[in-house]
């Protein structure tokens, strides 16, 4: 544990020392208030509840790129720079290095969210919507932060810079998005495997609607866990070339 927290506080410390993490966060900020204003509060008037849905509906997208780019230097840029071979002869165990750098970036990437707050907030100048519906979609994208972001680190392990990482990733991710699509043009049971699978639509809406599923839960921590021990796999293969 206390090795977990030595490379979750300097991992946390890089972030919020590079202007690269400052940029992700003004860009998320910037672009979720447009798409807030423009399409949540903007057009035909709405009531409360789906301009809330609306919000949480944008927010999906913009952490999911979030995740992608703050998880691409995670372990992409100690092995451009020659410090992984340090790191993993280093006492530390493999999962320990996961954990660390996955937990850093997701408690980054949880502020990130959270600043977002106000926005929500806006909604009782005019209107009127519950907290818990608020806290539902919180907790939908912080848990779609930690799955894209165990999706990052495995594409960043198995990647050689993080250019190739930030590739590799999007591409992992898009491809656990397209099986909604597949789950529209399909019958069962691939329909409803396709379902199953798919970041969106049957485990994120009913976050945006304001409703909490164990299942729904699950879903998102599986994912999380399967891409984490994935990666500990590869550096335990690297650890022995």
């Amino acid at each position: 544990m206390r090795n977990i927290m030595l490379l979750v506080r300097r991992e946390l410390g890089a972030y919020l020392k590079s202007p690269m993490g400052y940029i992700i966060v003004a860009a998320v900020l910037a672009i979720n208030g447009i798409f807030f204003n423009a399409f949540a509060l903007g057009g035909r008037p709405k009531f409360s509840f789906e301009v809330l849905r609306l919000f949480f509906y944008f927010s999906f997208g913009t952490s999911l790129i979030a995740s992608i780019f703050l998880s691409m230097r995670l372990i992409a840029e100690d092995r451009q720079s020659g410090t992984l071979t340090l790191l993993l002869t280093s006492p530390i165990r493999d999962h320990e290095i996961v954990l660390g750098k996955f937990l850093s970036a997701w408690l980054f990437f949880a502020m990130m969210t959270l600043l977002s707050i106000y926005m929500p907030l806006l909604i009782f100048v005019n209107g009127k919507v519950s907290f818990g519906h608020i806290f539902s979609g919180y907790l939908g994208l912080l848990l779609v932060g930690a799955a894209a972001m165990a999706v990052g680190i495995f594409g960043s392990s198995i990647a050689k810079n993080q250019l190739i990482a930030v590739v590799t990733t999007a591409a992992l991710v898009v491809l656990l998005i397209v099986f909604w699509l597949v789950a529209q043009i399909s019958d069962p049971p691939i329909k409803d495997i396709a379902a199953y699978l798919a970041l969106y639509n049957k485990h994120f809406i009913n976050f945006e609607r304001g409703v909490i599923h164990t299942r729904d839960i699950a879903y998102y921590l599986s994912v999380t866990y399967v891409f984490l021990l994935l990666t500990t796999h590869v550096l335990q293969a690297r650890r022995w070339r």
